[in-house]
């Protein structure tokens, strides 16, 4: 196999020292001049003879070693360019675990692929691949040099300082993948200099500034995420004229102004974005009108800006949008007659708003609708009994408005009462609010007889002196209970409701019940053995044996990180409403004379998940069907939370994550963040992220969301597929999602999975390696990647489906 070495524009002393080199060169000399006799060309042939077959025979070798290792390389050696900026490249970047070591010093083997993350073309490097590997540093302004360059992955590192300027000057690049990083400064305006860039990832930086108007001179480009970074100003006005940008994310930035009312152009049919999201920032003004001009539309967000009017009418014209979030803003009005039109739609979020009128009754026309929140909103009127024919519908929540009248009974049977509450004329939705029956008139001909009269009086005289009966009873027997020591709180066998029973013991404290199946007063509470379970930051949490034998788990809050008394009891009122399978819940919450805090909940007899996993015997397997029934189980309470409640959970782990007697898991923890301060949820998160759920953005942003809630749900079923503890993981040095993705792209899926799994994998294989993909894709490093929590619960009763899914009773 003969070496095409090419020195193109370069003379003989600018070749980087290499006998290899050194002897094609003297070869081509010799064959290529015209000018040398025969007779010299002989006695060149006949001297370099030797050395060409050691040469040939140095090259077999090589040529046989790259084969060997299943690597194509063409055998041209690189560039003199392209090898000074490597080795720039390398001395820039701080590479605390070698993964650099294979850029040796002489250059020769640079393009042979044995350099990580290095490929060429014809010498030149084409693609620069380096992500996940603990970079730090700084990235060099030589990277210009690369002028074949189409590639660059640099994500997941700690690279630091400015973005080089002179990556703009590159004519191939095609993809740019810096996400998850360190960088700071401005987004340099030469990117748009770039005529085939396609791709522009900048996510989870530290880059201030404004955004270029450049960048959209890159025709070709369709990606662009500038999401979570600190970026300022306007959005520039020409992105709404670009003809192929496809996904655009500049959430979690410092944005102003109003959102550029020029979408689509001037209706060019080419315009193609499928997906904008704009929330988290400072805009303000109108929506764009224009909006409707993006017939290609999957996804549009813009909550939590202050945007202000109310919903254009012609945004009905987006058919094919699936997602639509206007939450955390101050639109007003009513929702457009068109809304009906969006046949395509499957999350429509309208929370906290100062929507008003009616809900319309033609809704039951999107047909594919699974999540609606009107939360927080003036919507007024009755609930329309079209709502409860939508037939995906799995999240509804119309709680804290202007709502009246009976809640149809289809909703009743889905969802719980936390979805209604907040509006005080609304009935029917629980035991407490039962909807008033219309009496029947007593009456012949419009007129009333002397006997109706005299019938009536005395019906109402006996009403009235069986109630005082009832009063006077029930005095004398709360004053003999009172003078037994107050030891019974309410009717054994009869369940209570938040608030109904508040009870003060022999300690003047106050206990508030929930309901639930073991009943116990104050004294009864204090007066338990106890073991601790566990502790944490929120305090700690003991199995309390009642004397009569039951048994309660508690959990005493330290008292300097919770909110004040009337703050404390709101909150938790709140919270000893939900009532999902899938949640564990709390039955009561005691309040000591001392400021001393309890909460209350069902115990738990097979622990956590973590210990269920980790501490197990040999001889105690988990199955698939178990493993998978856990992973849904924690995915619906996790929906629940976000969609119903409206809860963040913020620290969702695998020792959160309970499990009763029949292995359902139950999330436990959640809402904590509501009855402490904040300086004890930001010490909850940094807890998280030592233990190895932390999403990335965390880092920076200091407060849970949704994505993050998901990500730390796909470290749990990455948990559950594995086998292995991420507190583990983080302890050598790489968190599991990274070190699971490593895995995979080096060794394979096989390498993955517990070994109990792998027994079946010839039957489960599939739905394992599905798994595994969702798994991923809720751990993405940027959160827009990331599914909804109803797309992962969606997606893993594909893969396993159930024969009946449970109910959303207690």
């Amino acid at each position: 196999m003969l070496v095409v070495m090419k020195y193109q524009d370069q003379d003989f002393s600018s070749i980087h020292p290499h006998p290899f080199r050194f002897f094609m060169f003297l070869s081509q000399q010799g064959t290529d001049r015209h000018n040398i006799s025969e007779n010299n060309k002989a006695k060149w042939k006949t001297r370099l003879f030797p050395f060409l077959q050691i040469f040939f025979f140095f090259q077999l070798i090589i040529s046989r070693t790259q084969l060997a290792l299943g690597q194509d390389w063409d055998g041209i050696i690189i560039t003199q360019a392209d090898y000074q900026a490597l080795q720039a490249l390398k001395q820039e970047l701080v590479d605390p675990k070698g993964y650099l070591k294979s850029w040796n010093d002489t250059g020769f083997g640079a393009c042979s692929g044995s350099w990580v993350g290095i490929k060429c073309a014809q010498g030149q490097v084409i693609v620069i691949k380096i992500p996940l590997k603990g970079l730090s540093g700084r990235l060099s302004e030589k990277i210009g040099q690369f002028q074949a360059l189409r590639k660059l992955s640099l994500h997941d590192n700690e690279i630091s300082g400015s973005i080089p300027v002179s990556l703009g000057f590159l004519p191939n690049l095609r993809g740019v993948q810096l996400y998850n990083n360190r960088f700071s400064g401005s987004i340099p305006t030469s990117l748009g200099l770039c005529p085939l860039l396609q791709t522009l990832e900048l996510s989870n930086n530290s880059l201030s500034g404004t955004i270029p108007t450049s960048l959209i001179n890159s025709t070709k480009l369709y990606r662009l995420n500038l999401s979570y970074n600190s970026l300022s100003g306007e959005i520039p006005p020409s992105f709404t004229q670009s003809s192929s940008i496809i996904f655009l994310d500049l959430q979690y930035n410092n944005l102003s102004g109003s959102i550029p009312d020029s979408w689509g152009g001037n209706g060019n049919n080419l315009f193609q974005l499928q997906s904008l999201n704009l929330d988290h920032n400072s805009l303000s003004g109108g929506i764009p009108v224009s909006f409707s001009k993006l017939s290609e539309l999957l996804e549009l967000s813009i909550s939590h800006n202050h945007i202000i009017g109310v919903i254009p009418n012609d945004i009905g014209r987006l058919s094919r949008l699936r997602f639509l979030d206007f939450s955390y803003n101050a639109i007003n009005g009513s929702l457009p007659k068109s809304l009906s039109s969006l046949s395509s739609i499957v999350l429509l979020n309208l929370e906290s708003n100062n929507l008003d009128s009616q809900i319309p009754l033609d809704i039951n026309k999107l047909q594919k609708l699974s999540v609606l929140n009107l939360r927080n909103n003036q919507f007024s009127g009755e609930i329309p009994m079209s709502v409860g024919d939508l037939p995906n519908l799995s999240s509804f929540n119309v709680s804290y408005n202007n709502l009246s009248g009976p809640v149809p009974a289809q909703l009743v049977q889905k969802f719980n009462s936390s979805a209604f509450l907040g509006n005080p004329r609304l009935c029917g939705h629980n035991a407490s609010t039962l909807c008033p029956k219309t009496p029947s008139p007593i009456t012949r001909g419009g007129k009333l007889s002397v006997k109706d009269i005299i019938l009536i009086v005395v019906g109402a005289l006996i009403i009235i002196l069986f109630l005082l009966c009832c009063i006077l009873l029930c005095c004398l027997i709360k004053k003999r209970a009172s003078a037994k020591g107050g030891k019974t709180i309410g009717v054994k066998g009869v369940p209570l409701t938040a608030g109904e029973v508040e009870a003060a013991g022999e300690n003047g404290g106050k206990l508030v019940h929930f309901g639930g199946p073991v009943m116990f007063s104050a004294d009864d509470l204090l007066c338990a053995t106890a073991d601790i379970l566990g502790k944490s930051t929120y305090g700690t949490v003991y199995k309390a044996t009642l004397e009569n034998g039951n048994q309660v788990a508690v959990r005493r809050l330290r008292e300097k990180i919770t909110k004040g008394q009337r703050e404390f009891e709101r909150e938790v009122n709140v919270l000893g409403k939900i009532r999902h399978p899938n949640l564990l819940a709390l039955r009561a919450y005691y309040l000591g004379t001392k400021g001393e805090k309890l909460l209350v909940f069902d115990f738990m007899p097979k622990g956590s998940l973590a210990t269920f996993l980790h501490a197990r015997s040999p001889d105690t397997p988990i199955d698939w069907p178990m493993r998978m029934r856990i992973a849904k189980g924690t995915t619906r309470g996790l929906l629940y939370l976000h969609t119903n409640a409206n809860i963040i959970h913020g620290n969702l782990t695998s020792s959160n994550v309970l499990l009763d007697e029949n292995s359902n898991a139950k999330i436990a923890d959640y809402g904590l963040s509501c009855l402490v301060t904040a300086t004890a949820n930001a010490n909850v998160i940094a807890t998280a992220g030592a233990l190895g759920y932390r999403a990335p953005e965390l880092t920076k942003l200091k407060k849970a969301n949704v994505k993050t809630d998901v990500y730390s749900l796909g470290v749990i079923i990455l948990e559950l597929l594995t086998g292995k503890s991420p507190g583990e993981a983080i302890l050598n040095g790489v968190d599991l999602p990274r070190k699971v993705a490593s895995t995979v792209k080096e060794e394979g899926t096989s390498e993955v999975f517990d070994l109990e799994l792998m027994r079946d994998a010839s039957i489960i294989g599939d739905e394992m390696l599905n798994t595994l993909k969702l798994a991923l894709h809720c751990v993405d490093p940027s959160p827009s990647a990331r599914p909804e929590t109803q797309q992962v619960l969606q997606q893993l009763e594909e893969i396993r489906p159930e024969a009946a899914a449970p109910s959303a009773s207690d």
